[in-house]
């Protein structure tokens, strides 16, 4: 007997490390395209990006070390300064309209005595213009805004409401910026609403209900309910919206009727470190303009979870 069960002991052995090993190896190999891309494309460009902006350089001949003379120089320069006021007039602007129309759509639909039918349907719609490529819709804007014949400017003088027509997109003041915020509140709103629904979904009905049986109304449900459960919610849009809205280029640049010339209010920050990578040829000051970017986006960042973290508290 003792012979018969060390026997089926013995077929009952696990399989060798051979075979993991070999499928382990098969798996590597699936891996490594992305990961050399990721290296390649992703990884590469930022330490190149780090080591330029301590240099001097055209993007083509010879390099000169420079230490931090270029940092200094972003710091100093009022150009950059100003082009980055023209970007955060443009990112509160999108950003409150954004979140401002998300939220009351996300607090129509989801009354509880009014719910509204067809919620997919409107979901989709809502999320459509986030499909549409940006040139696509700059093109659209550019077309509808023109000071000449834009069918904007041909209604509002038709209704009487102007008497000439008005330039929405190479002023020199908040007209065109406004535009530029108005059109990525169109675009990203349904992004947001599709967000916040998620959140409130989320939410036990079970607040809600008690709530009506209490008596309270809608603006004492939303405050005292709705708001503190979607914070984090209303957080991660924030900042996500902070992270590309600090950085927009291709909608300033598609909608500009003068490609951003310095001084105007479609000259982002992006847009200078564009022009001066690739238009001026200061591709070392082009690297160090976009670390302090990012340095100054990772500080908004810690700001914003800061000031939730005591909202919260």
């Amino acid at each position: 007997m003792a012979v018969k069960e060390k026997a089926t002991v013995q077929k009952v052995k696990p399989a060798g490390k051979g075979g993991l090993e070999r499928r382990n190896r098969y798996g590597i190999l699936f891996c490594l395209p992305f990961v050399i891309a990721f290296l390649v494309f992703n990884i590469y460009p930022v330490f190149r990006t780090f080591q330029m902006s301590f240099l001097s350089y055209k993007g083509f001949g010879k390099e000169t070390f420079v230490a931090f003379d270029n940092y200094v120089r972003a710091v100093k320069d009022p150009l950059f300064r100003d082009a980055f006021v023209n970007t955060l007039k443009m990112w509160g602007v999108n950003i409150v309209l954004q979140l401002g129309l998300a939220l009351l759509l996300t607090v129509i639909f989801n009354d509880i005595k009014y719910r509204m039918r067809g919620l997919s349907i409107f979901r989709a719609l809502f999320y459509l213009p986030n499909l549409i490529a940006c040139t696509s819709v700059a093109f659209l804007f550019k077309t509808l805004l023109d000071w000449r014949f834009g069918s904007i400017n041909q209604i509002l003088m038709a209704a009487g409401i102007i008497s000439s027509p008005i330039n929405w997109l190479t002023g020199e003041g908040m007209t065109a910026q406004l535009v530029v915020g108005v059109v990525g509140a169109w675009m990203w709103f349904g992004n947001s609403f599709i967000m916040l629904m998620a959140g409130v979904q989320g939410i036990d009905k079970s607040y809600f209900e008690a709530a009506t049986l209490d008596g309270a109304g809608r603006w004492q449900t939303f405050s005292q309910i709705t708001m503190p459960l979607l914070r984090p919610i209303m957080l991660y849009v924030a900042v996500t919206s902070l992270i590309g809205g600090l950085q927009l280029f291709d909608l300033p640049y598609l909608l500009s009727g003068t490609k951003g010339e310095p001084g105007r209010s479609l000259y982002t920050a992006v847009f200078y470190i564009y022009d001066m990578a690739f238009n001026k040829n200061q591709m070392g000051y082009a690297a160090a303009l976009a670390f302090v970017l990012f340095l100054i986006i990772a500080v908004f960042c810690g700001i914003a979870f800061k000031l939730m973290n005591q909202k919260e508290d």
